[in-house]
């Protein structure tokens, strides 16, 4: 064999090997990548269970402070309800108590009339004494908001007034009108709270 052919079978199996080197450097380079990928894909999931463990945390503890907000608001109402009923319950028993004292005074005036009345001699001062007492307790039932319906020469009125009987008119422009009143009625405010009882004329 000659030294030229030898020389080119050498070049031929050099070149052969460097060619299976290569490809076992750019085998292993690939294998090294795809470590790396695999490795980076790891730490990813890793990451992301890390992240859904933290979000499950932070859920539960919100869930824990919405049930806790929640049992105090129940208890909140239930004390906001009790109390209110018992306010209610309170001012139901004391709403009078404010008007009881108002009616006191006009009460102490009728005892020092009754007291006095026995040795009274003059009916004019009498009379003019249970006047003040009278227009007192007018004055004070003005100041509660009752006032006295209009009774005289009114038209009937069916909302506001009880026709207790119907008498002949004594004159045409009598007739549907009052002529007498049996019972004075009173309004609190706008409502009736008694009806004046009527003779209507027809």
């Amino acid at each position: 064999m000659s030294r030229k052919k030898v020389t080119e079978e050498q070049k031929k199996a050099s070149e052969a090997q460097d060619t299976v080197e290569n490809k076992e450097k750019q085998k292993e380079e690939q294998v090294k990548e795809e470590a790396a990928e695999i490795s980076e894909e790891e730490d990813q999931c890793k990451e992301a269970k890390e992240d859904v463990e933290d979000e499950k945390t932070l859920l539960k503890r919100q869930l824990e402070d919405l049930n806790d907000k929640h049992l105090r608001l129940i208890a909140e109402y239930d004390n906001f309800r009790k109390r209110t009923l018992r306010e209610k319950m309170e001012l139901s028993k004391n709403a009078g108590e404010s008007i009881l004292l108002n009616v006191l005074p006009v009460i102490d005036d009728f005892d020092r009339a009754r007291s006095h009345l026995g040795a009274a001699s003059d009916l004019d001062a009498v009379k003019e004494g249970i006047d003040l007492i009278h227009n007192k307790f007018q004055e004070f039932l003005k100041q509660q908001g009752v006032s006295e319906i209009e009774t005289e020469e009114q038209e009937f009125d069916s909302e506001v007034h009880e026709a207790v009987t119907k008498i002949p008119a004594p004159s045409d422009d009598l007739k549907g009108k009052i002529i007498d009143c049996i019972q004075k009625g009173y309004k609190l405010n706008d409502k009736v709270i008694r009806y004046p009882k009527v003779v209507v004329g027809e």
